[in-house]
This record gives structure tokens, sequence and C-alpha cells, in this order.
């Protein structure tokens, strides 16, 4: 299966936005999480996030077909970049495409360091960013009684310690 990413304009929020929503609203049904769910997220939300001049949104493609997103911070030389958030729509996960965009998407912005959040009570999740070598960092955040957010860092191997 062909992966490419898109990158994406304030044109396409709409889209995103849907697709973000379908993607995460078993999680936010899961864990009633208002504050960080991107299923929570307005479409207004969305267009500002695009206007940002240091995001980077990406339609992930597969075979063609428009069946995620990704969105990468990066502030430029010398800071960490940051995915928050990539998903794939529900038909189309457990095929690989999501791991395919982060590592493209690694290609794409280089750098040294990348960082992500994802819920500690997800173990596929957990199990899916280490799997791309991502590192817990030993940082997490309390939501709510139901979820925990754990942060995770990915050296370049020549600057790990």
């Amino acid at each position: 299966m062909k992966v490419e990413l898109k990158k994406a304009t304030v044109n396409d929020a709409r889209c995103i936005w849907e697709m973000q929503v379908e993607a995460f609203s078993g999680l936010y049904t899961k864990y009633n999480d208002t504050e960080t769910n991107p299923a929570a997220e307005s479409l207004e939300r969305m267009i500002e996030r695009l206007e940002q001049p240091f995001t980077y949104y990406y339609i992930i493609e597969a075979d063609s077909k428009s069946v995620g997103a990704i969105r990468i911070i990066d502030k430029g030389k010398g800071s960490a970049k940051r995915i928050s958030p990539v998903f794939v729509l529900p038909e189309h996960r457990h095929k690989g495409i999501a791991g395919k965009a982060v590592l493209e998407a690694e290609k794409i912005h280089g750098g040294n360091c990348w960082e992500l959040d994802t819920i500690l009570q997800e173990e596929a999740l957990c199990r899916f960013y280490e799997e791309l070598g991502y590192k817990r960092t030993g940082k997490t955040e309390i939501i709510n009684e139901k979820l925990t957010l754990v942060f995770y860092r990915k050296m370049r191997a020549d600057e790990r310690s």
C-alpha cells in the first residue's frame, strides 16, 4: 500500500476536522476527555492551528485516498519537533498506514528530537510509538480519573545519551 503525505492548507480544514472527529470519537466516549481529545476540538480551532506559522498539517493518503492526517509542530532549528495529533480513520487502521505517515513526517521535517504524548491506558498506542523508536520520558499528566497522558521522545541515534 502506497502511503503519502499531502501538505494541507486552511482550505482543507473541514475535511481534516471531520476525519479527526470520526477518528477520535471512540476515545472521546471512552474517556470523556473534553480537555485534550481532538474529537472535542472545534472547526475554528482547527483553522487557527492551520494558520500557525509553526504548524504543518498533512493529509495521509493511502492508495490516493484520504484516510487521516498528521500535525507537526516545527518551530525551527534547534527545537524539538512535535506530533500532535496523528490519526487514521477506523476502517483503515491496522494496515501500517499511521507508522508510515509518522516516518515520512520525520523525514520531511528532519531534526534530532521528536516528541509526542498519548494515552497511558491505551497499551496498543503506547506500543505503536515504542515500535517507532519513541521512549517514555517519565513525565505523565493526569487528565481525569480515567485518563493519563504519557510523554515520549525520540532522539536521533547520535544524540542519545
